[in-house]
């Protein structure tokens, strides 16, 4: 793995000859986006897309972002804010500012970023400080793992509730957290949980300790898998998973979705996720394995076999 910096903008992880991810960590984004750092695009190691950017139907989707809807008044979600039964844009698209880079590393199959930010309120006041961990390693010649870690503290100054439209009213509208948007070609694909696939958004709002996403690309005709596994340690675990394969592809582990989570004042809350993204579609038994893999990294019992590309 090696890394290209693009100083105070982005950070892409290579290998193999493929740029894997790339993390704009201080994006040029509208304020009524809900400005925040995102991965776009990530590949496959066979080069192929699974990361959407910015569609038209809801801009504030960006690859893979840490995106929350309801954290206290304050939008980090991006666009209108969900109330009294409608959605209404106010003046509370926060936004999640990088502050310093703490960590830029790579050694042989294993690619680590790790940053300070600050969210605050439209208006400019202090909400939350976070500090953030990537860590992008490969598993094989058609996997790679990519995880991410948060704490967030709160210095609001008062307890903050962090929820979802649902928590507000809004049936199975349960969104919020570490967000992936496939591409345009994953719709209509195969969402698989351990209890098994489901077609279209019928899978919406299980329990479960990972999902995945099996899609198809256009013009090449191959297919990919996303796999996103809940770290056991995370608030809510096993979550809730707000997913779609009708209208567009998307997975979020979603612990706010029907339970807001409360939050003092200067209190810490932590999450962890391994995002699993492979060449092919590995089938049910196989991508369970994809996620046992993720499960393993997130429990840093994972060495990668001899042989694996750097």
């Amino acid at each position: 793995m090696q890394a290209i910096h693009a100083v105070g903008s982005s950070i892409t992880g290579t290998a193999a000859g493929v740029e894997l991810f790339t993390y704009v960590y201080h994006p040029d984004t509208p304020v009524l986006e809900s400005p925040k750092p995102y991965l776009h695009p990530i590949r496959t190691l066979a080069g192929d897309e699974v990361s959407l950017f910015r569609p038209h139907d809801h801009v504030w989707h960006k690859g893979i972002a840490w995106s929350l809807p309801h954290v206290g008044e304050h939008n980090f979600w991006g666009g209108p804010t969900y109330v009294d039964g409608s959605y209404v844009q106010l003046d509370n698209n926060g936004s999640a500012t990088h502050r310093e880079l703490i960590a830029l590393s790579s050694q042989g199959s294993s690619l680590r970023i790790a940053h300070r930010l600050d969210w605050t309120s439209q208006a400019g006041a202090p909400v939350i400080d976070e500090q953030r961990a990537l860590t992008a390693v490969l598993i094989d010649d058609t996997s790679w793992v990519l995880t991410f870690e948060s704490a967030m503290t709160n210095v609001s100054g008062d307890t903050l509730y962090i929820g979802s439209p649902t928590t507000k009213g809004r049936p199975n509208a349960g969104y919020g957290g570490l967000f992936w948007r496939g591409p345009r070609s994953f719709t209509g694909g195969t969402v698989q949980a351990p209890q098994g696939t489901g077609s279209g958004d019928d899978l919406r709002g299980v329990r479960a300790e990972w999902f995945a996403f099996r899609g198809r690309h256009d013009e090449s005709g191959r297919r990919s898998t996303i796999v996103m596994v809940d770290d056991t340690a995370n608030p809510q675990h096993p979550p809730q998973w707000f997913v779609r394969s009708q209208e567009f592809a998307c997975l979020c582990p979603a612990p706010f979705f029907s339970e807001e989570l409360a939050v003092p004042d200067h209190d810490t809350v932590r999450f962890r996720y391994a995002v699993v993204i492979a060449t092919g579609d590995h089938g049910d038994e196989g991508t369970a394995h994809l996620a046992d893999l993720g499960r393993s990294i997130l429990s840093r019992n994972f060495a990668p076999p001899q042989g694996v590309p750097s």
